[in-house]
């Protein structure tokens, strides 16, 4: 696709065009690989393409990033009372585990065709932007390990770092050598379905060249979506409103043997059926739904890539006094202007005394192994701010930072951020340290590599 230059200003869409044009369900020769944050998010997203796949001639593999430990709703229904005794949390994730065996043989999918990490639930976005190089390992809230602690997993006993998630997905996907990758979406509202995207496309810019597959992006998580709750098969799946123009989507259409199918391998998920089965027999629909947001390049000295923010809306269970202190979160632009990236940004008010903004930046260069690349994180309150390389803090002036009203521009030194090619772009903003509205995570290209 040829970039549209309307004066200074161009917007070149990078990555999009590959799923657009290329043949999404996989066939004859294919090999699927199925990355899931969670046991039930394979089925949820992808259980129709798996049987299409299989039904093609196609290899399938399923690997899982966590054991979903930390699901508490599941622990509510399960034990009819809160868990939180690390034995307790470990049997939890035990038995998602066998739940998602199960679930795979419903699909005709042996035990030998799935791999399992044992990630922390809810911890791996914090391990992606806070637990490289020397930085002690993660340490779950629930279960209060820092390593992988089942026997069932890929290896167990691996500490909860960056190094050791890359290089366990690293090694699947180089196992594996998929043709067509299934995968969270950039901006689903779980942390988790977050990271495994972003781990994602890191180990496939590391193995450009041998293995370039096809991406393909599933929702899960995303306010009041989808709509309405509850078994609808003959309904489409959509994508949420505010997403639909700003993703490029691919729909799988679903006979009635294959939403059958679907349906009872999510019953082969019993602890999340109980704890949420209209939300989860939503996703057995006409179709199921893949899509991307195009990355956004930026090739010349001085060029600016103009888009509308994609704002993750914060929970719906807010009263209306919190609702009203909530600060709203939009990009409007990412420029390249010399030797810095500058991020401009835009609220619904100004910065309280009880907000804060918190802007993360994270480098990519193939030459570089990525866990030697800084991870940026600027902490933007009413009046100040300071930017940390993880939890290293930034001598001030590293970062600017100016203020406009309800608009800001951030300002880095691309030198910060380790001369990268690639930029991972997310924000959020917290109220109280609860965090609210936030950005999904894009990609952004500085110099002409392949997607």
């Amino acid at each position: 696709m040829k970039g549209r230059f309307v004066g200074l200003l161009a917007l070149v869409l990078v990555g999009s065009v590959t799923m657009a044009t290329a043949h999404v369900v996989p066939s004859s020769g294919d090999r699927l690989l199925v990355l899931a944050p969670h046991p039930d998010d394979e089925v949820l997203g992808c259980a129709g393409l798996v049987q299409r796949a299989r039904a093609g001639g196609a290899s399938v593999h399923e690997a899982f990033l966590t054991y979903g430990d930390a699901n508490e709703m599941s622990f509510l229904r399960w034990r009819r009372h809160p868990v939180v005794e690390p034995k307790a949390v470990r049997a939890m994730g035990e038995l998602r585990h066998d739940e998602a065996v199960a679930a795979a043989r419903v699909l005709g999918l042996a035990p030998a065709d799935l791999t399992f990490l044992g990630y922390p639930d809810f911890g791996t976005l914090v391990i992606l932007i806070d637990h490289w190089r020397d930085r002690p390992a993660y340490k779950s809230v629930l279960s209060r390990v820092t390593a992988v602690p089942y026997a069932s997993a890929l290896r167990p006993g691996a500490p909860y770092s960056g190094e050791a998630v890359l290089r366990d997905l690293t090694d699947v996907i180089r196992r594996v050598r998929p043709t067509h990758v299934c995968v969270s979406h950039p901006a689903d509202g779980h942390p988790d379905h977050r990271a495994l995207y972003l781990f994602t496309r890191i180990a496939l810019w590391d193995l450009a060249g041998a293995i370039d597959p096809v991406v393909l992006p599933y929702l899960v998580h995303h306010p009041r979506w989808p709509l309405p709750l509850g078994l609808h098969e003959d309904e489409a799946l959509d994508p949420p409103s505010d997403l639909a123009e700003r993703a490029r989507w691919e729909r799988v259409a679903l006979d009635d043997d294959e939403r059958e199918t679907k349906l009872a391998a999510l019953r082969a998920h019993a602890t999340q059926m109980r704890a949420g089965e209209a939300m989860l027999r939503s996703f057995v629909r006409a179709n199921e739904l893949f899509g991307d947001f195009p990355g956004l390049a930026l090739h010349a000295e001085r060029v600016e890539v103009p888009f509308e923010g994609e704002e993750v809306a914060p929970p719906g269970d807010l009263t209306d006094e919190e609702r009203a202190r909530l600060l709203g979160l939009a990009t409007r632009r990412i420029a390249r202007e010399g030797a810095d990236l500058v991020v401009e940004l835009a609220f619904s008010r100004v910065l309280g005394d009880a907000t804060s903004v918190r802007v993360h930046l994270l480098g990519y260069r193939p030459d570089r192994p990525f866990a030697a690349m800084p991870k940026v994180r600027i902490e933007i309150g009413p009046r100040r701010h300071a930017a940390f390389d993880q939890q290293l803090r930034l001598p001030d002036g590293a970062v600017a930072v100016e203020r406009r009203g309800r608009r800001m521009l951030v300002r880095v030194p691309l030198a910060t951020l380790g001369g990268p090619d690639r930029v991972l772009v997310g924000g959020r903003t917290t109220l109280a340290d609860v965090p609210m509205a936030g950005l999904p995570w894009r990609v952004v290209t500085l110099a002409r590599a392949a997607e």
